[in-house]
């Protein structure tokens, strides 16, 4: 399933504020998919296309969102046994995408949250082992409150809330099309 996020046509027109903006590529796709689901043995993308209810659940539940670039998701498997689903999104940090993935374990725990993308020029914290660490092992939208569960990183506030508000709108999205029938 692809979001794109069209803007405003005067979003086009506004000059660029002076400054360094540094971009960065961290990790490939591959690459964040082996260290998220290291015992996969292969990757599958999948298509998912949420229906007008799920979409309202999913608003619902996954409360305000920054605006979006793109989102994939891929099931990991292992021999033929799917282990969880890495799930790849964009999200504005303060002015430019934030290309971040996060795996979901097929009892609905998050596998560790990877940045492979960041283009601001500060903020770039979120990047941190110990911030992104708090997002491992979570399984419920109540356990993904910016600054209350997932704190906050001064100098990188717009990023580390845009990053988690997307990791919350990915939880609501597995639970509502990809999660696992019981038994």
């Amino acid at each position: 399933m692809k979001y794109t996020v069209l803007a405003p046509a005067w979003v086009a027109l506004a000059l660029p504020l002076p400054g360094v903006v540094v971009a960065a590529d961290y990790l490939s796709i591959e690459a964040a998919q082996k260290a998220i689901f290291p015992q996969a043995d292969g990757f599958q993308e999948v298509v998912v296309s949420p229906s007008p209810d799920q979409l309202r659940t999913l608003l619902s539940q996954a409360g305000p969102q920054p605006p979006h670039g793109h989102i994939r998701i891929w099931q990991a498997l292992r021999g033929g046994q799917l282990v969880g689903h890495v799930l790849l999104d964009e999200v504005i940090g303060r002015q430019d995408l934030i290309t971040y993935a996060i795996g979901i374990d097929t009892h609905g725990a998050l596998r560790h949250l990877e940045i492979l993308s960041y283009r601001e020029s500060h903020g770039g914290e979120i990047r941190n082992e110990g911030w992104r660490a708090q997002f491992d092992q979570r399984s419920s939208l109540e356990q993904l409150r910016f600054r209350t569960d997932i704190k906050n990183i001064s100098g990188a506030t717009l990023s580390s809330e845009h990053v988690t508000q997307g990791v919350r709108w990915l939880l609501a999205l597995w639970q509502a099309t990809l999660r696992p029938a019981a038994g």
